[in-house]
């Protein structure tokens, strides 16, 4: 009886204390909450006189009647009568005519009929219709009697309509001279133009074009601040000066080849004189091979953008490949490059090359290295060098993957070296790095890159000159100059970035490729999606971390020097969730560096890069453009490297008459089919989210899928303009039936 009692009296004092804390009931209510949402409109860019519905969402409540008020330019009409539940409340705002300061952009309240205390509320920014244009840098050339294409959107994604006013001016110091010679608006695009370099002007620039849209047709004059204009001069050829270049590939016989070299082209585009270092399964060729002439001659025929493809010769020592290559070209003038003399296949890049005395002072490079070990299996090296200015390399550090466990004995191992500039050829430079006991010769070339601009980094090409046994492996790849402002820790990597991951598949028979979306928090998380294609086994957008279980998807700083760890791909979308693939990375700036994983068979190398600006406002008029796009590295013998016109037009309404209306690709794609180069039109659609991720379904010349990620941005076109253009984007190949995928840059 007594034990009774006091259980009783210990259940009502339980009880007591918990009314106490839920207020009596026992149960702590749920909040009525409103949100005002802008359906299928981005809320941050409303054009002026653009009629928007707005919805007012309840949540927790059957009365759903809500009062609107709006504060700021505009109107506001709610629509009457309101709808019965689960139906939401609804207005039309309707813009004003013209951008309203920004004190007075409108912000829209909607009050609880109910409970007054109850609100939601939106804030909407208006912004001019603004035109892009592209290619728009200051840097393009226009070659001699070719064509080039330009686009134009106008931004907002929502603007109305997508038509129209070209204009195409010659100039003198800056003064419209004329209209231009050539210059003809596309028939049934009409965000597409074409210019062909029949005039006369001179001058950096002296070629003005411009697209003013429909809805604000005095957008480019009198005062150009709501469209760009492109600027163009006019050149001999495309190509002209000293180059800096690097390739990769296969030959006939399957064999792993590199290349890298430099080489100087005339105002004509004839190759002068050049030198380039070439491995093949021999192993190292005799250091360094002349290059004693050649050229660059255009592919006039090329229905697309003539002035964006071209044919590169190297006259080489007889048997010496690759001497010949496909190429494109965007708008900044570099060379994407395929080989197509019939002697193997693989993709490079042409940069014009920086001065040679910007290699001074103490210097610190990020590395990623790229290769095959005696047998022809995959080899990886990533790291940093050091280089004291005086022609050491001291307190160096490199991560390896690969069956060459005698150069590296511990990760990371230290590694040491000389480095001294050639004495007759100027640009190429001779190191010597020590790895234990394994000492490795290379020679690199300077490229391209600053030593100010942290998003231009001083870059150079490099290459393995010897020996090559079964310790020395043959590799390749890029140096870059690590940006010495930062503090290397886990904060150091705080934004989103893009990853593109190349390596082997099925014992290096296939292909494994992969491209990351991820966001790196400041304290060690790692989040975002991915897409993975290995061998034809695709793992397509998935997100991580998973939602459930342990996070493993982190990251880690080693030290202040630049090396992290990360943990990315494995599959986070079964159940139980697979485990993340160890990587390293050795940083060369905030969210970038390059990468290579630390376990798996694939030896999977590659970079990443910070998305660039943009802010996640990603939409369909941000693509178009003329993009030169080509195969990075290629993870085996079996991918077909492609060079390609790209050319992305976009509108809103049915204003494209040919078979795609609205978010579509055209353009010419070069590849090497058994070792033949061919050239074929393309043509297909594409999509884009917010977030930058996004698809090419191509139909021409065959039913193809890619998915795609935007790299980079390039700025806005207006200060009020909350959406920048795309500059730059990674495809990756997304077909089941295709055991050799590879990694595709795109790039204005």
């Amino acid at each position: 009886m007594m034990k009774n009692c006091l259980l009783a009296v210990a259940l009502l004092s339980l009880a007591l204390a918990s009314g106490c804390a839920k207020g009596g009931s026992g149960v702590a209510p749920i909040p009525v909450t409103v949100t005002v949402t802008a359906n299928d409109v981005n809320a941050n860019a409303i054009y002026p006189t653009q009629s928007v519905t707005l919805a007012a969402n309840v949540t927790n409540s059957s009365n759903i009647a809500v009062t609107w008020s709006l504060s700021g330019a505009g109107t506001l009409t709610p629509v009457s009568p309101p709808p019965a539940p689960p139906a939401a409340a609804t207005a039309i705002y309707v813009a004003p005519t013209t951008v309203p300061t920004a004190a007075s952009q409108p912000i829209v309240t909607a009050t609880l009929v109910g409970d007054s205390s109850v609100k939601g509320t939106l804030t909407l920014t208006v912004v001019d219709v603004t035109t892009d244009v592209a290619p728009a840098p200051a840097t393009l050339n226009v070659g001699s009697g070719l064509t080039q294409q330009f686009t134009a959107v106008a931004v907002p994604d929502n603007a109305a309509t997508q038509s129209f006013t070209w204009t195409c001016s010659t100039t003198v110091n800056g003064t419209v001279t004329g209209s231009c010679a050539n210059f003809v608006q596309d028939p049934n695009v009409s965000g597409l133009a074409y210019y062909t370099a029949q005039d006369s002007c001179s001058g950096v620039g002296c070629i003005q074009i411009s697209a003013a849209s429909t809805l604000d047709p005095a957008g480019c004059t009198p005062n150009p601040k709501n469209c760009t204009v492109a600027k163009a001069s006019l050149v001999a050829s495309r190509v002209s000066g000293t180059y800096a270049f690097r390739f990769s590939g296969y030959d006939t016989s399957n064999n792993a080849t590199a290349v890298v070299g430099t080489f100087t082209a005339s105002s004509n585009g004839t190759i002068t004189s050049g030198v380039e270092d070439v491995l093949s399964a021999n192993g190292p060729s005799p250091q360094p091979i002349q290059i004693t002439g050649g050229s660059y001659t255009p592919t006039s025929s090329d229905p697309n953008n003539s002035n964006n493809a071209g044919k590169l010769t190297l006259t080489l020592p007889t048997g010496v490949y690759p001497n010949q290559y496909q190429v494109v070209l965007n708008g900044a003038g570099d060379l994407k490059m395929i080989e197509s003399d019939g002697h193997g296949t693989g993709s490079g890049i042409a940069q014009i090359s920086s001065g040679p005395s910007l290699l001074k002072g103490n210097q610190t490079y990020a590395f990623g290295f790229t290769g095959v070990d005696s047998f022809g299996d995959r080899v990886g090296f990533v790291g940093l060098l050091p280089m004291n200015g005086s022609g050491l390399v001291v307190g160096g550090q490199m991560d390896v993957n690969g069956s060459v466990p005698a150069i590296c004995l511990g990760s990371p191992c230290s590694v040491v070296g000389t480095y001294t500039a050639d004495s007759s050829i100027s640009g190429l430079w001779h190191m010597t790095l020590t790895f234990g006991s394994v000492s490795i010769n290379f020679d690199f070339f300077i490229a391209s890159g600053t030593t100010t601009n942290k998003t231009n980094p001083l870059t150079f090409y490099a290459i393995s000159t010897g020996p090559f046994d079964n310790t020395h492996p043959e590799v390749s790849g890029t140096m870059v100059l690590q940006d010495s402002t930062q503090t290397y820790n886990n904060a150091a990597f705080n934004g989103t970035s893009v990853s593109a991951l190349t390596g082997s598949a099925l014992s290096g028979v296939n292909a494994n490729v992969s491209l990351i979306l991820g966001t790196t928090d400041g304290k060690g998380n790692f989040s975002g999606q991915f897409d993975q294609n290995s061998a034809g086994t695709i793992i397509s957008g998935a997100q991580f971390p998973p939602t459930t279980g342990t996070n493993n998807y982190t990251y880690a700083a080693s030290g202040t020097s630049g090396r992290y760890t990360f943990n990315m791909l494995g599959n986070p979308t079964t159940t139980p969730a697979g485990a993340p693939l160890p990587f390293v990375l050795y940083a060369s700036g905030a969210n970038r560096g390059f990468l290579l994983d630390q376990k798996s068979s694939s030896v999977m190398t590659g970079t990443m890069n910070p998305q660039g600006k943009g802010s996640g406002l990603f939409g369909g008029s941000t693509l178009p453009g003329t993009y030169a796009a080509a195969t990075t590295h290629s993870g085996s013998s079996g991918v077909d490297p492609i060079a390609a016109n790209l050319v992305l037009t976009w509108t809103n309404s049915a204003l494209n008459t040919g078979a795609c209306t609205a978010e579509c690709v055209n353009g010419t794609q070069y590849d090497t089919v058994n070792y033949s180069l061919t050239s074929v039109p393309l043509a297909g659609a594409y999509t884009i989210q917010d977030g930058g991720n996004g698809t090419i379904v191509l139909t021409a010349p065959s039913a193809e899928n890619y998915v795609i990620y935007v790299l980079d941005t390039s700025g806005c076109s207006s200060n009020q303009d909350p959406v920048c253009a795309i500059q730059d984007f990674l495809m990756m190949d997304e077909d089941k039936t295709n055991p050799n995928p590879s990694i595709i840059f795109a790039q204005q």
